[in-house]
């Protein structure tokens, strides 16, 4: 099983890192977080990077083989779709996080012809704001968004209600549903710091109400 299996790799190579309360991770979002996955490590391993890459081209070629373009988001989605838009043979963009401030003021690199159907490389979906906000400079460059993929996702409702407000699919190649068992397994987590876990992911402010 795949999500299984890159739960393991971001373990190993230490991309997840869980904490207890008392030293908590603090997000751009605001919300304070017992467990940080850092993906841009993965670009360290050639081994994980692949095994992601492949998993992105099948999950593509298996539900969007219209897709004419993959996107990333800058910047730790970047190296993740070129790599995956080198597998399928396929163009790529990048989308800033903003507007340039210079130039031709855009905030999509690359060509991005009007219409084109598009795929959006993410490294992580917490909140699914960053990703939204790109999937909005893509439509409003003339891209028609068909989903987002991501390589881990925390598994929040507020992603579900997001991403179906605004009409556009998502899909993570493993989760932390997935991850925290396997994580008491491999020793990250104490068992006993299992259920404050499960429970967090279920109330994400439940440290920053605090």
């Amino acid at each position: 099983m795949l999500a299984r299996e890159i739960a393991e790799s971001l373990l190993e190579i230490k991309a997840v890192t869980v904490v207890d309360e008392n030293h908590l991770f603090t997000w751009v979002s605001g919300i304070k977080s017992p467990v940080y996955c850092d993906n841009r490590m993965t670009i360290s391993y050639p081994e994980v990077r692949d095994k992601i890459a492949n998993g992105f081209a099948d999950h593509i070629r298996k539900f969007y083989p219209d897709v004419e373009i993959i996107a990333g988001t800058a910047t730790a989605g970047i190296p993740h779709a070129a790599w995956v838009a080198q597998i399928l043979g396929l163009p790529m963009v990048y989308v800033r996080s903003g507007a340039k401030e210079h130039g031709k003021g855009k905030q999509t690199e690359g060509v991005l012809p009007a219409g084109a159907k598009v795929v959006l490389i993410e490294d992580l979906l917490s909140t699914g704001g960053s990703s939204l906000k790109a999937c909005e400079a893509l439509t409003t460059e003339g891209a028609n968004v068909l989903c987002v993929l991501a390589i881990f996702s925390y598994n929040f409702t507020s992603v579900d209600t997001a991403f179906a407000e605004a009409h556009i699919p998502f899909y993570a190649l493993s989760d932390y549903e997935t991850l925290l068992p396997i994580a008491v397994e491999m020793g990250a987590v104490k068992s006993e710091s299992l259920e404050l876990l499960k429970k967090w992911s279920k109330n994400p402010k439940m440290f920053t109400e605090k």
